[in-house]
Formats: C-alpha cells, sequence, structure tokens
C-alpha cells in the first residue's frame, strides 16, 4: 500500500528518538534482481557458467535467480520495493546480472527537501566486496572512485557514522541515507563499516528458523545495525537439481509458499529477541513490510 512509503513518519513519537538498529526496519534481498538480463555476461553461480551459451539453461537462471518481483499481489496494486518501504539490503546473489545499476543515476540524486516523505533509507550492503573475483580485487583506485561517486550522488543527504543514530537527527538534519561500505581499508566517516547479514543459507524453512534463533539467542550484535535474512538459498552443488528441474516451479514461487510461516515464526521470536532490519525475497507479497513494521508495535494496513 502507498501508506508503507512513510512508515517511518507514522511511527509513535517516542520511537522518534530510540537508535535505528533498535528499531524493526523491513529490507529487500538482491533487489535488483527483479530486472534480470538474460543476456548478460555476467553468471552466476559458478557452476553454470560453462552450460550458459544454452538459451535453456539461461531460462532456468532466470527463474531461480530472481528474488524480487515487479508485480505486486492484486490488493498492492500500488506497491512496488520502494513504495513498499522496504530499503535494499545486500546478500549472495544467483543468475544473470540486472539490467539496472543498484544505484541511481544523476536525475535520481536525492533532493535537500522532499515534502511529505521522513524516510531513512538504509543501503547495508550496497556496496559487497567480498564476493570471489569481484571488488576484493579491484585497485585502490576503482574503489576510491566508487567513493567518491557515492559521495556525489547522495551528497548532503548521507548520514555521518555516529554512535547511536536516530530518526530525529535524520531529519532535523536531512541526512537520511546510511551507506554500509564493507571494505576495512575505505573506512571513513561518510560511509558505515559493515553491517553484518545473517541468513539460514539454506531452501528449509526450518534451517533458516533454526540459524536466525541462534544468532538473535546468542550472537545477535548490540548497538549497531544487523541484518536478519529470511532469504533462501539454493545449494551450490548437485542438489541445485531439485529445485531448477522443476519446470513448473519458480524461485518466488517457493518463497511465496514459505514466507507466511517464516513472518508467523517472526512475530513470536520478536517477543523475546527483537530483530533490526529484516530482510526478503518478494517483499511485495505476504505483507512481508506490513508485518515487520508492526513489530514496533505500531498498527499498519496491509
Amino acid at each position: 500500500m502507498m501508506e508503507n512509503s512513510d512508515w517511518m513518519s507514522k511511527l509513535p513519537p517516542h520511537l522518534h528518538t530510540v537508535p535505528l538498529f533498535n528499531l524493526a526496519i523491513p529490507g529487500s534481498h538482491d533487489s535488483m534482481s527483479f530486472d534480470l538480463d538474460v543476456n548478460s555476461s555476467i553468471v552466476e553461480p559458478d557452476q553454470l557458467r560453462r552450460f550458459s551459451r544454452f538459451c535453456c539453461v539461461r531460462k532456468l537462471m532466470f527463474r531461480w535467480g530472481t528474488t524480487q518481483v515487479s508485480d505486486p499481489e492484486p490488493a498492492e496494486t500500488e506497491t512496488t520495493r520502494e513504495t513498499a518501504g522496504a530499503p535494499p539490503a545486500g546478500g549472495e546473489h544467483q543468475g544473470a546480472a540486472g539490467r539496472r545499476s543498484p544505484l541511481p543515476g544523476p536525475k535520481d540524486r536525492p533532493q535537500a527537501q522532499r515534502p511529505g516523505s521522513q524516510q531513512a533509507l538504509l543501503l547495508p550492503r550496497a556496496v559487497h566486496t567480498e564476493r570471489r573475483g569481484g571488488f576484493d580485487k579491484l585497485a585502490a583506485t576503482l574503489h576510491n572512485y566508487l567513493i567518491h561517486f557515492i559521495k556525489t550522488l547522495f551528497g548532503p543527504k548521507l548520514l555521518l557514522k555516529t554512535d547511536k543514530p536516530i530518526l530525529k537527527t535524520c531529519w532535523d538534519q536531512g541526512r537520511n541515507v546510511i551507506v554500509s561500505y564493507d571494505h576495512p581499508a575505505y573506512q571513513q566517516s561518510a560511509l558505515w563499516n559493515k553491517i553484518q547479514y545473517y541468513y539460514g543459507d539454506s531452501m528449509e524453512r526450518r534451517v533458516i528458523v533454526s540459524r536466525l534463533s541462534q544468532v538473535l539467542e546468542k550472537e545477535k550484535p548490540s548497538n549497531c545495525f544487523f541484518v536478519c535474512g529470511l532469504n533462501m538459498t539454493l545449494p551450490s552443488d548437485r542438489r541445485i537439481l531439485k529445485y531448477i528441474l522443476r519446470i513448473c516451479d519458480s524461485f518466488p514461487s517457493v518463497v511465496r509458499r514459505s514466507l507466511p510461516k517464516l513472518l508467523q515464526w517472526v512475530q513470536q521470536q520478536n517477543r523475546n529477541t527483537p530483530f533490526n532490519i529484516v530482510a526478503s525475497d518478494v517483499v511485495t507479497r505476504s505483507g512481508f513490510v506490513p508485518t515487520v513494521v508492526r513489530l514496533n508495535g505500531k498498527p499498519l494496513k496491509g
């Protein structure tokens, strides 16, 4: 629903001065995968690269590499990932590269004043530098170029690193964009350190629940952002065939079947061990955003 796009401003006043890492925030996993390019030269996982010249393989990759969908459910015809209020949250990618950049272009530069909008946009892993053969091997000049691009793009909207980021500070200073750059050699005040991303690394709901329960009860960091990913992960070995050879199935369909029960678990778990950023695939479905927002104690239609 459209009202989800401004859910932060609708939170009770006492939450405006609570650190953002103590709020429940909905996030989307692999946000740009809704627009994968079947003809891209970038192919993941590695095991499928040598077969990627075959059209049928690329179609399989498209069906099982797409983690988000651009067409919402009928009841959410005005909702997209942005209007749903779910900022991007990173994670491992499968499939071909997206056709659109995950960062907005010059025409999309955030404005100093945006009437009616009081969101704080978090990009927990907008720049993910640990991938094999990825940014971890880029020359320092390329890192510096990318950092310069980010700072130029968002400019005064970037919230500088602070011990306790709160909504009131974001609104008062007009700084509502937080970017995490997780390469340790390039930390600076305009870019936040790596935000830990926990996920189940499985296609099985019980495994995901077990792993995240352990994190929340024993490993959850304090006084900093962290992401609990409800996202599923395809196996990296021959077990992947169990899924991708299902002719009439797809990754979004598998997620839609599991997400309602995962969200039920989130609501139950949050009573004892609160979440921070909750990321998921197919965030425009199953009432994901309003369910996470309600963890803050504020009713939201959906």
